[in-house]
């Protein structure tokens, strides 16, 4: 599949186009700073948006998504929005309210993907796969009325994803997981794919780890282009949808400058081999582990 912009697309299982990169707002305050660089990302050309109710930005987002929109040059089915169910509100009934609520602070009429966040966390510890189950048919429902144009997951393992296929009558579309330099998670991506699922990688950037790579900064003097577009570009060229994130304008746009250029085989393998650790890189957290 070539992708030429911002604006390029993969097809969901449903026949949904989701494009190629999307905008992350994970660590964006709320306010001022949240407005200003989702703003800042959709005049820049970004069509795909990411938040999620745990990082406390929905309002702010959603803010700057209809003011961009009253300017009548983009039609809201040309964007993508994607919010995410807090852990504290798993279950049928609280994910009912959940997504009610998310509309309404967005200011949206439906949400292009809503995933649930995180597949056990502590507040349902003992009952993860039940827990999972009714936010699953609730989010099942709302796809099925049109406020919810697809649905998937986010941190998901395969035990995880097997287990909420038990039940599931609509299969999940996407798994949104963390890859990076030294996190390419092929085993998953791979598990992934077979079940008809797109991958989103977030922390492309491997949360600024990457900066310190002398590798990566080899490769950004062999390209011509800085470590940032390096990671993004690798991302895109392992098929996953990189999640790129920044409050600074001039490097929301830098961010875009990927479709210029392409890494070869070899430097996508070493990217995928670095060791995260020496980079400062934090891995994705063990879902049976974590205290969220």
């Amino acid at each position: 599949m070539e992708l030429t912009s911002l604006s390029s697309t993969y097809t969901l299982a449903n026949g949904t186009k989701i494009p190629c990169i999307g905008f992350g707002t994970w660590q964006t305050p709320d306010g001022d700073v949240a407005y200003r660089s989702v703003l800042a990302a959709l005049k820049a050309g970004y069509r795909h948006i990411d938040t999620a109710t745990a990082y406390g930005n929905e309002e702010s987002v959603g803010r700057a998504i209809n003011d961009f929109l009253k300017d009548g040059e983009v039609r809201r089915e040309e964007l993508f929005i994607t919010t995410k169910l807090h852990n504290k509100e798993h279950g049928y009934e609280a994910t009912k309210a959940a997504i009610s609520r998310s509309l309404d602070l967005m200011g949206l009429d439906y949400l292009d993907l809503y995933l649930i966040h995180w597949p056990n966390p502590i507040f349902f510890r003992e009952c993860w796969k039940e827990a999972n189950a009714g936010s699953w048919k609730a989010m099942e429902e709302a796809y099925a009325d049109g406020r919810l144009r697809a649905i998937g997951l986010s941190n998901f393992f395969e035990r995880h994803i097997g287990a909420l296929m038990e039940t599931a009558k609509v299969a999940p579309m996407v798994d949104q997981i963390k890859i990076c330099p030294g996190i390419a998670q092929r085993e998953l991506v791979g598990y992934c794919r077979e079940h008809g699922m797109v991958v989103e990688g977030y922390s492309p950037l491997g949360t600024g780890g990457t900066f310190g790579s002398p590798e990566l900064r080899s490769l950004s003097e062999k390209y011509g282009r800085p470590i940032s577009q390096i990671c993004i570009r690798w991302s895109m060229q392992q098929g996953v949808i990189p999640l790129p994130k920044s409050v600074t304008e001039s490097r929301i746009v830098e961010n875009s400058k990927v479709f210029d250029f392409e890494l070869s085989e070899d430097d996508c393998n070493l990217i995928a081999g670095l060791d995260y650790a020496a980079l400062d890189i934090t891995p994705q957290r063990n879902p049976d582990e974590n205290k969220f």
